[in-house]
């Protein structure tokens, strides 16, 4: 058998007696159940646990600039103090100080202390202008002068009254405009009671009218008590009568028909 000739085994290909499943093309697992997680999309047919939800941040925390719990309090400290227990640590072996190096006599050169060390004779050297005499700006002697000692500002002796002689005011004089002047009326007057004990305040209102028979009444001036006579005795009083005649017939008002 040649390596291009694999042996399969017995099967050869050949129609399907039926259809199968690999010959219709279906969307494959493309729709999924309805989660059970969440608020959106919850499946209609399980029981949906209580939802809460964190408000909106308040206006007032916008101005607040404490760096809120940012500061981790250690474990050891409670609300009494802190906790006596005492606590050890390792920490790693010290390395060894390292020696101190002096120098030996033989690291000193004494020949070349020179001057500092051994007496010398003065000397000296002429050198050139120093370029920072130009910008000298010391003062001379005529830059100062002594305060004077005439007038009315003198520091080390006393003076005379001084007089001077100025221009008219306009204030208080002939020509002054005293339409200008504010009247009394112009400065208001504070209320006593804002800066010291208001006292009690009193107000009359309107006449209520009472409610009833509006009908009018009559005074004192419609009565005549001088006219009463039920409370005294009366004297006897007669009038003269109408004179009837008998042959006057009587008034007939109802007819009968």
């Amino acid at each position: 058998m040649s390596g291009t000739d694999v042996w399969v085994g017995p099967w050869r290909p050949h129609k399907p007696r039926g259809p199968i499943a690999a010959l219709y093309r279906s969307p494959g697992p493309k729709y999924a159940l309805p989660g059970l997680i969440g608020v959106n999309d919850h499946d209609p047919c399980k029981k949906k646990a209580p939802v809460y939800s964190f408000g909106t941040r308040h206006g007032l925390l916008s101005s607040d600039c404490s760096p809120g719990p940012r500061y981790l309090v250690p474990s050891n400290v409670t609300r009494v103090g802190r906790d006596g227990t005492p606590a050890f640590s390792l920490y790693s072996r010290p390395k060894d100080p390292e020696l101190f190096q002096a120098p030996g006599p033989g690291r000193y050169s004494p020949e070349h202390s020179g001057k500092s060390v051994y007496y010398s004779a003065p000397a000296y050297s002429l050198s050139g202008r120093s370029r920072e005499f130009h910008n000298d700006q010391t003062p001379g002697p005529a830059a100062y002068m002594l305060p004077s000692v005439l007038g009315p500002k003198t520091v080390s002796t006393t003076t005379a009254p001084n007089y001077s002689l100025c221009g008219r005011s306009k204030i208080g004089s002939f020509h002054e405009d005293l339409q200008k002047t504010p009247g009394p009326g112009t400065y208001k007057v504070v209320n006593p009671c804002i800066y010291k004990h208001k006292p009690p305040q009193y107000s009359i209102t309107g006449r209520n009218s009472m409610s009833g028979d509006r009908t009018e009444k009559p005074g004192p001036g419609a009565h005549y008590p001088e006219q009463v006579t039920f409370t005294r005795l009366r004297a006897p009083s007669f009038s003269f009568g109408v004179r009837h005649s008998q042959y006057i017939a009587p008034l007939i008002v109802n007819v009968a028909e």
